[in-house]
């Protein structure tokens, strides 16, 4: 018997639709997982097997082939731990296969059937009403971020067999409350406020001005007058994010896997860097291309400490994200294009021991 299950896959920050393609079969037992995929999803035949086993399910004595097509696609992680799961007892006929159709299934599981929150939950879920899909099966830890998206009905189940319950006609679980935010031992930046500074009328105006009409600084200075406490103040007198722009930050923290609460990005983000970062970490890149610093700080502010400490090639790649608001990465076949729409904020001493002008 085949089933059929919807799933997307995540590249860079697009995603794809899959269709994971279930086929048993009489024959000698077997299970192939096909379709380009790396190997968290070659090793997700144990995962899905010790699930479905240890969720009280029946593991088919047969011949079971996977496919996630296209087949011309790469793939990668462990979001398809679920669909497969789903696709397997689908075939098998232990949970119907016709709601099925209007959902898209996404998640990761653990030997013990729960569910796992997997990176990209916001993306997955405005792919799934853009491709007309009624619902979004998800774990139950990422169902707030989901459910940020409108006209879109979100299934959070915490285990496989809730997920099961669901497919059958059960009723589905409710959204999770709201979780309370936790108290840092030590004040974040999104914590600090431009209105603690005292003094510093010059460097407090240039800000103020920079704020204003969102542009670049540099602060120079001998070491310890203040140029970090300044940046790292600075976007609490930035313009609240639109809804449109916070949407867009969490998209990115969550495909990023940066993104710590369960909801929607209200703060405008802050990224500094260490001097000894790659060109590639600074603008994004890698095998498998992923956002860098520049998109992470898309609606906020880039600071970078030690203006001079940083590396000609890893400045120089930042002079495409700073004119155009964007980056291309290339990679082979593959081409991946980020946001970086930040403000730049840098710091540097007036020379290399700091006290130049001041002794």
């Amino acid at each position: 018997m085949l089933a059929r299950v919807n799933t997307f896959s995540i590249d860079g920050l697009e995603t794809s639709p899959v269709t994971v393609e279930v086929d048993i079969r009489p024959g000698l037992p077997a299970f192939s997982v096909v379709g380009l995929g790396d190997t968290a999803i070659r090793e997700a035949r144990e995962r899905v097997k010790a699930a479905l086993l240890n969720s009280g399910f029946g593991f088919p004595d047969r011949r079971i082939v996977a496919n996630l097509a296209p087949a011309s696609l790469r793939k990668g992680g462990s979001s398809f731990d679920l669909p497969i799961a789903v696709g397997i007892l689908a075939a098998s006929g232990q949970v119907p296969a016709e709601p099925l159709e209007g959902l898209a299934v996404f998640g990761e599981l653990s030997l013990t059937g729960a569910l796992r929150a997997c990176r990209g939950t916001l993306a997955v879920a405005q792919a799934a009403r853009a491709r007309g899909l009624q619902g979004l099966v998800v774990a139950r830890s990422r169902a707030r971020e989901a459910a940020l998206v409108e006209d879109l009905a979100i299934l959070p189940p915490a285990t496989l067999r809730e997920v099961v319950e669901v497919l059958s006609g059960g009723e589905a679980p409710s959204l999770p409350a709201p979780a309370a935010p936790a108290r840092a031992a030590t004040p974040s930046a999104t914590d600090l406020d431009f209105r603690d500074v005292r003094g510093h009328a010059g460097a407090v105006e240039a800000l103020r001005v920079a704020a204003a009409g969102g542009h670049n600084i540099l602060l120079s200075g001998p070491p310890g007058t203040g140029k970090t406490m300044l940046a790292r103040r600075l976007p609490s007198i930035l313009p609240p994010l639109t809804r449109a722009e916070a949407i867009e930050v969490t998209r990115i923290a969550s495909v990023a896997g940066v993104h710590r609460g369960d909801g929607l990005v209200e703060r405008r983000p802050f990224r500094a860097p260490h001097h000894t970062i790659s060109p590639s970490g600074l603008v994004g890149g890698g095998g498998w291309p992923q956002p860098g610093e520049a998109t992470l700080a898309h609606h906020g502010v880039l600071f970078l400490d030690e203006l001079s400490e940083f590396s000609r090639v890893a400045l120089e790649a930042l002079r495409q994200p700073l004119e155009d608001g964007r980056v291309a990465i290339v990679r082979g076949q593959q081409t991946a294009v980020y946001p970086t729409r930040f403000m730049l904020v840098a710091a540097t001493n007036p020379c290399p021991c700091g006290f130049a002008g001041e002794l």
